[in-house]
């Protein structure tokens, strides 16, 4: 295969997976609550009660890639592509997604950390793997990646 056709085949790949990624990220589905309804307020009135801060958004960074693991499944770039195995639901949230990011409250998400995510593989990570303080700073990293 000669290098034009390498990288026009490189160049396909890419698209697919950009416009797999949109794709998902348009999908009703990946803006549905996970948060169950009877649940749903309380959740959304929970505020992060840190702010961001350099340090505060490295300690989340190193949690997301260290103790936490997130980066296993959410992959390096935040964008739910990471080293799956045995993945038996659809694919974890990509959290660079804009509509995504805007359609959940830090108090959603700190639900799904102490929770899990019921009809998804995410399981409940605070008090087993993460201190609530911890959880935080993750959410503010993960926050990060939509740019917001």
């Amino acid at each position: 295969m000669s290098l034009i056709s390498k990288r026009g085949v490189s160049y396909v790949f890419a698209m697919f997976l950009l416009g797999g990624s949109v794709a998902w990220g348009a999908d009703p589905a990946v803006l549905k609550p996970r948060v169950p309804p009877d649940r749903i307020e309380e959740a959304r009135t929970w505020q992060n009660p840190f702010l961001e801060t350099p340090e505060r958004l490295e300690r989340g960074k190193a949690i997301f890639h260290g103790k936490g693991f997130c980066v296993t499944c959410h992959g390096r770039d935040g964008k739910g592509l990471g080293n799956i195995p045995g993945l038996r639901g659809k694919l974890p949230r990509d959290f660079t997604d804009k509509a995504w990011q805007a359609a959940r409250t830090d108090g959603e998400l700190f639900w799904i950390l102490k929770n899990g995510s019921p009809g998804t593989d995410m399981a409940s990570f605070i008090p087993l793997v993460l201190t609530e303080e911890e959880a935080w700073d993750v959410l503010l990293y993960v926050r990060a990646f939509g740019g917001t």
